[in-house]
């Protein structure tokens, strides 16, 4: 790569780079203004999250345009920094949820979980009380169980539908415990349960209680968050190469800068 193509290709890829971190930004506030409480946890990550984006582009950009080379090592160490902690992530995000997996009940078109199919890091998060509760105080506020009867109006769409792992574990008993569906949002709770799995004991059909205390509803949590973890890894792998290309370019851009300082 010539001397000034390096160069050139820096500037204009961090200043690529700094408008996406500004869209992450915005959408970012969008979050806060427009979801609820329960989503609203994720707003400062991604605002975090852009707003590194931006600085590190900044000061690649600057580095780049105005051939200043304390900017470009400055550049490069953050940005490798960032590479490092993304591969971290990203491993560890992998190794948390390798485990778990639903399990298929003949006569449905979904799964049910099993909270103990999960890492130990699921178990210690999802069984802390003041976890618990705060994500409980979501769910109960959610419409995942509340809308149930208003999508699948007979009791014969119900048993046919393809319910989330939330919904088919906090909005109902397992199956196992044999409990008859009355409608998406009732169960006759005077059959005795065949199973002496603690979680029929726990399952009201109060809008409030439902099977929130359940560990079939921590398990359909751990489903969620697995399936939503593995994206975001995914994503970090497209990141890390994009970066990382970005990285090298950004060391062809240093390296040519010094040999012209050597050079004057």
């Amino acid at each position: 790569m010539g001397m000034g193509t390096s160069t050139f290709v820096t500037r204009w890829i961090n200043f690529l780079t700094m408008l996406l971190a500004i869209v992450v930004i915005i959408f970012g506030v969008w979050m806060s203004t427009h979801h609820d409480s329960c989503r609203k946890s994720l707003t400062l990550p991604v605002i975090g999250l852009g707003a590194v984006i931006f600085l590190i582009s900044v000061v690649g950009f600057l580095g780049a345009l105005k051939d200043i080379s304390i900017l470009l090592w400055v550049y490069l160490i953050t940005l490798f920094f960032v590479l490092v902690g993304i591969l971290v992530f990203t491993v560890l995000v992998f190794i948390v949820t390798n485990n778990g997996s639903g399990h298929s009940v003949t006569g449905l078109r979904y799964k049910e979980y099993q909270l103990q199919d999960y890492s130990s890091w699921f178990l210690k998060e999802l069984n802390n009380s003041h976890n618990w509760e705060r994500l409980k105080i979501c769910l109960v506020k959610s419409e995942d169980c509340n809308n149930l009867s208003k999508k699948y109006k007979t009791l014969k769409q119900y048993k046919s539908a393809k319910l989330t792992p939330i919904e088919a574990g906090c909005c109902r008993p397992p199956s196992q415990c044999g409990y008859p569906a009355v409608n998406a949002s009732y169960y006759d709770l005077t059959f005795h349960p065949v199973s002496p799995n603690n979680d029929c004991k726990r399952y009201k059909n109060s809008r409030a209680i439902k099977c929130y205390d359940c560990d079939s509803c921590k398990a359909g949590v751990a489903q969620y968050m697995k399936t939503e973890w593995r994206v975001v890894a995914i994503f970090n792998v497209v990141l890390f190469v994009v970066l990382s290309i970005i990285y090298f370019v950004g060391c062809c851009a240093r390296r040519n800068a010094a040999r012209r300082h050597s050079k004057a």
